[in-house]
């Protein structure tokens, strides 16, 4: 495994803890699919500041930005499908976001990786 998919594995880590931190914070408040959502942003923002200085070793540029919006934007709509499809399946909302990390975090390294590194 290479140092960035390290980092990468790092920095999702946190984005994840701090994504599920938030997410069980207010799930008692607002339904599961509002709750995941204002989650996924406080994440997003963490995440593209460190996948820009730490993970890829990147500057952070406008077009980098609108890249990684766009890769998160699929990804929200990955996990926002995935998340109602695991609770449709019967996962209880306090473990349905396990699985379906599981699923989107592969794709989203490798669209990521693209737009801050390779799609330059």
């Amino acid at each position: 495994m290479s140092g960035e998919m390290v980092r990468f594995a790092l920095v999702g880590c946190l984005a994840v803890a701090v994504q599920m931190g938030v997410y069980q914070l207010l799930l008692p408040y607002a339904a599961e699919a509002v709750a995941n959502t204002v989650a996924y942003v406080v994440s997003f923002a963490l995440n593209f500041v460190l996948s820009t200085r730490y993970t890829f070793r990147v500057k952070a540029s406008g077009r980098r930005a609108l890249g990684f919006a766009f890769s998160h934007a699929v990804n929200y709509v990955m996990q926002t499908l995935a998340l109602l499809l695991f609770l449709a399946m019967g996962v209880p909302p306090r473990w349905a976001q396990l699985p379906m990390f599981a699923v989107c975090v592969p794709l989203n390294f490798v669209l990521v990786r693209f737009f801050l590194k390779d799609g330059k």
